[in-house]
């Protein structure tokens, strides 16, 4: 066995691909099997089942899967280690944020890493928080900030602080492209809300699952609009008149052209989703990753405050 056989298979074995696992790597597909080929041949042991759907471990690849984490656990924290030596911590960070978060939070973040973390190296990926969660499994993220999650046997998570949803409409036609402030039409009750059209994420989206939630316990329904992933497309459709949102305000804050929306407050009750910082059960957090956590919930406290003010 050798070190790249080894990082191959569990990549292999974590996402379920050979082609997934060949992009994470930046090898090609057929340079990857052969690897993971040789080093079945090596252990004699058939490790991947390979069928139309991708690769799953076998009873052997299980058992090679939880040694081949550690492994690679330990290789990491003796870089970090050697890193510590020459003054300071070393290693890859990849963290994964949501979109409306990430367009506010991604530079000071960045800031912050590389001021305390010179050594280290950092990735950033924008993500819904379903798909992040996957990420987290598969070993493509170390840390992620989720909405509303819920922990699992795969993920254990950490409250970071609370975001409130806002109503996002489009501004009343007739206003110069340069005014950047409109009447403020007054806070929005829930009931009210369900009477718009929306267009909103599709299931299972966390807010999306909030909203509904919160709309059940008064007796409403969304009226659904469109379903669209994405919330600069989203912004996109409230602006061309197509319904309204419901967004965080960093998301409006955050976007090319503010001005184009009113965002109102909704009351009775609000909409707060819940931030949280989530990791890997699977792994133990490095050193690095550990000062990582830190610098995000600094950061995100700062960052948040300055947008609400």
């Amino acid at each position: 066995m050798d070190f790249k056989q080894i990082e191959g298979f569990v990549r292999v074995a974590e996402m379920g691909s050979f082609t997934r696992a060949a992009h994470m790597l930046n090898t090609t597909q057929p340079a990857l099997s052969r690897l993971v080929r040789l080093l079945e041949v090596d252990l004699r042991q058939t490790l991947l089942v390979r069928n139309g759907r991708g690769a799953q471990p076998t009873e052997a690849g299980q058992v090679l899967l939880a040694h081949g984490r550690g492994i690679l656990h330990q290789v990491q924290r003796a870089r970090e280690d050697l890193g510590t030596v020459r003054g300071g911590l070393a290693g890859r960070v990849a963290i994964g944020l949501p979109p409306s978060l990430a367009r506010v939070f991604t530079v000071p973040l960045t800031r912050a890493f590389r001021a305390q973390l010179p050594d280290a190296s950092l990735s950033i990926s924008e993500g819904l928080s379903a798909q992040m969660q996957e990420w987290l499994v598969t070993g493509r993220l170390d840390i992620a900030v989720l909405y509303n999650a819920r922990a699992s046997a795969d993920i254990d998570i950490t409250p970071l602080g609370d975001e409130d949803l806002w109503l996002v409409q489009a501004r009343a036609p007739g206003l110069a492209d340069d005014v950047a402030t409109v009447p403020d039409p007054g806070p929005i009750d829930l009931k009210d809300v369900a009477e718009l059209p929306l267009v909103i994420p599709s299931r299972p989206n966390a807010i999306r699952t909030h909203v509904e939630t919160e709309m059940a316990q008064i007796g409403c329904r969304l009226k659904v609009a469109l379903e669209i992933d994405g919330v600069a497309a989203i912004l996109d459709l409230v602006a061309d008149g197509a319904g309204a949102a419901l967004l965080s305000r960093n998301a409006v804050t955050s976007c090319v052209r503010p001005s184009a929306y009113v965002v109102r407050a909704v009351r009775n009750p609000p909409l707060r989703t819940r931030l949280f910082l989530a990791t890997s059960s699977m792994r133990p957090t490095t050193h690095t990753q550990q000062t990582t956590l830190a610098l995000i919930r600094q950061t995100l406290a700062a960052t948040l405050e300055s947008t609400a003010a």
